[in-house]
Formats: structure tokens, sequence, C-alpha cells
């Protein structure tokens, strides 16, 4: 569910209409809702009660601080994937003891700054980075709390862009050659075993990978259990997907349960790492049509959204819902068939395909629906376009949460050398 409705037939987010933001901000801009961010964290977080766990919303799916600001406040954790996710979780004021570090490509400096900050976790991906986070707690004379991933070889049924636990992807180490892995972690002085983690990918619309995968990820447990290697934290990683069109994921509930049965009788802390089922359906991509353009093979709509400030329809060919922002401005004009496209210099700059639309005219405002996921995260400065503001609504109020940038920052840090001024 999400607070996006029409009143009077204008769309509104929770109390506030959106054309009165547009007034204050300007469009294009993303806008979130408290009350659905708030929402969908509450509904994950509770559908695991009873269990020892800790949510740890993944922060590469929305980055924002005042969204995660917002998580703290609710217990939750983070998933990070960079230093610079770090700074923002700690900027945020997340505990740095519900953090936990994955990616394959951690930098020497990255290690040194989790050491530092006191996190709970780094999700290990390879011997290599084993061996240099030992270096660095070495030089620090501390202890890393180290948990491996293991990938799998599950197929998640997902886009393969997003799939992350098959044997052919970057993530992790192979189920096949963990154990030696641990054995070898086990050697180490300054890493302290923590846990077992895993994730096999993105957007993924049924339950069955994820019981695949934890039954294989018990077995192995097993497995270092007799070689009297502890397991404190079981990381189920995240993926659990949402609605977009005619997509039928799982409720969060549904997909507790069928885990908590697979779970019975293990002694661990469970870390789960939910990103887009939280933040997704919370936030719009907000855009003003700019011009159309009707011929007798294709029409389209030119709006001052683009591929830079919402990559996803142009790198998946993602399904995004277009609504009018104002339903009885449009509802005298009919429909018709339509690509909703944006000013960037390439032919995928586009936000949906062939698409029955109302018909839309200069002026009108639309909303890109399910944006809050891999959104504004994703969003860059191709063509020199500044990024998009930032809104957050809270019942009758809005705030801005990300200034929109200007052409001034746009060349921030570039410099001419003085051979050619």
């Amino acid at each position: 569910m999400h607070h996006f409705t029409y009143k009077n037939n204008v769309l509104h987010c929770e109390s506030v209409p959106l054309p009165i933001i547009a007034e204050a901000v300007d469009t294009p801009f993303y806008l979130y809702s408290s009350a659905t961010l708030s929402h969908h964290f509450e509904t994950f977080d509770s559908s695991f009660a009873g269990l020892p766990h800790l949510t740890c919303f993944a922060v590469k799916a929305c980055s924002n601080l005042a969204v995660l600001r917002l998580f703290a406040r609710l217990g939750g954790g983070a998933d990070i994937v960079s230093g610079g996710e770090l700074f923002r979780c700690l900027k945020a004021g997340v505990d740095p003891r519900r953090i936990i570090y994955s990616g394959v490509g951690k930098t020497r400096e990255e290690l040194r700054y989790g050491l530092l900050s006191g996190i709970l976790l780094f999700n290990v991906e390879s011997v290599q980075e084993l061996e240099l986070l030992q270096e660095v707690a070495a030089t620090l004379e501390v202890k890393a709390p180290v948990s491996l991933r293991v990938n799998p070889d599950v197929d998640p049924r997902t886009h393969a862009y997003i799939s992350t636990g098959l044997a052919k992807n970057k993530f992790g180490v192979p189920i096949s050659e963990a154990a030696a892995v641990y054995r070898q972690a086990r050697t180490m002085p300054n890493l302290k075993i923590m846990g077992v983690s895993c994730h096999i990918g993105s957007q993924l619309t049924e339950v069955s990978p994820f019981l695949e995968s934890l039954r294989k990820l018990k077995d192995f447990m097993k497995q270092l259990a007799k070689a009297g290697i502890a397991i404190r934290y079981l990381d189920l990683g995240g993926g659990l997907g949402v609605r977009y069109q005619d997509e039928t994921p799982p409720h969060p509930r549904e997909y507790a349960e069928a885990l908590k049965q697979e779970l019975a009788g293990l002694d661990c802390t469970l870390i789960l790492e939910p990103g887009r089922v939280i933040v997704c359906n919370a936030a719009v991509l907000v855009s003003r049509v700019l011009y159309t353009k009707r011929g007798r093979s294709k029409n389209f709509v030119i709006v001052d959204a683009a591929m830079n400030d919402l990559a996803r329809p142009s790198l998946y060919d993602a399904f995004h819902d277009i609504l009018p922002v104002d339903q009885g401005a449009v509802a005298a004009r009919g429909r018709e068939t339509a690509d909703v496209v944006g000013p960037i210099c390439e032919s995928g700059d586009f936000l949906a395909k062939g698409r029955d639309l109302p018909v839309f005219e200069s002026g009108d405002m639309l909303a890109v629906m399910s944006s809050g996921a891999y959104g504004f995260s994703m969003s860059s400065n191709y063509n020199s376009r500044p990024r998009v503001a930032e809104v957050l609504v809270q019942g009758e109020e809005f705030f801005v949460i990300r200034d929109r940038e200007t052409y001034d920052t746009l060349i921030q840090g570039e410099n001419i050398p003085d051979f050619l001024r």
C-alpha cells in the first residue's frame, strides 16, 4: 500500500496536493511519503517478530539522509556497499553496531573506515579481501568481525542484471569452496568469525529461491559446526520484490512465515537486507510535459525528467506506471498510445514506451509511480543536467530533503589548468 491518492481529481501525497509542491520546488522532483516509508519498514520488521533478527535497510536503494534517519529511528540498521554509504549512515544517526558492509570491491581505506567506525560485520566476498582485512585490522590492533558471503548457485528468476547468487555472478565465494575459506579465516589472528551471508538477487517474486538458498546454507552451517566454527549471525540478504505492473510478489508476512519454518532450531540472529520492498512504492518522480509530437506511426510525450533522473526503464526496460497529477484536466481528452521521453540525446531516454495513456498536453504534470527504489540513488548528471530535488511529506507538511542542483554545483571541483588559460 502507499499514500498517493486522488482527492477531487488531484493526486495527493498523504494530505498534500502535488501541484502545491511543484509550485514551491519546480519540476522534476522525487516525492516521498513518510507514512508509507514507516508503514513498509514496520510491516517488514514486525513480520519477523518472535525471531532474533536485525532489519538492515539496503542503502543502495535510496540513500537520502532523511530516509536513513527515519529508518534508524524505527530501530533499523543498514546494509552498505561503499565508504560513502557508511558516511551517509553515520551522518544520519544509524548505530554503527547495526551496520553490515557488503560489496566485492572494498578498498583498504574503506575497510579501515569500517573498522574505526565499529560496524557490526564485514560481509567478505573473496580470499584476497579476507587477507587485506586481516592486514588492516592488525595495523589498527583490532579484531575485524567477519561473515563470508557464500554464493549458493541458486537461480533467483529475476532480471539478469540483478541476479547475484548464480555461479556465473561476481558476488561471494562458491559454496563448494567456502568451508576452506572459513578454515583459513580461523587462522588469522585479527579476524573474528561471526556469521554467514548470502544474497541471491533483487526483485524476486517467489519464495522458493529464498528457501532453496536457506536450505543450502543450513547444510553448510552444519559443516562449519562440525569443524568447530560457531556462527552467531545468518544474513539472508534482501531481494523481496514489489508490484510494478502485474507481478504477484509474496507479502512480507508470507515471506517471513516461510523462512521461520526453515529456521526452526537454528541458534543465531537473522539479518535481513530489505531495500526495494521498503522504499519502491513510497515515492514518485513528478515531471512536467514540455512538448508533444504526434504522428502517423508514433506519439511522443516529451517531459522534463529523463533517463539521468530515473535510469531503470532504460537500463532494465522496467515498467513504471504513469499517472496524471490532475486527473480532471485530462479526462475529456481521451487516451492514446505514446512514448514518454526526456530531453537526453539518446534513443534509450524513455520513461515509458508504447503506453496507453491519457492525452497529455504541454504544461500537464505526471507522476512516475513506484520510483523510490534505485531512482534518485542511480541518477546522474549525464548531458550536464543538474540532479533533481527530493521532497518528503509528513501529513500536511512537506520538506525539501535535498536541494535541486544548480549549474554551479555541476562544475564544483573542476579546474582549468594554467596552460589552458
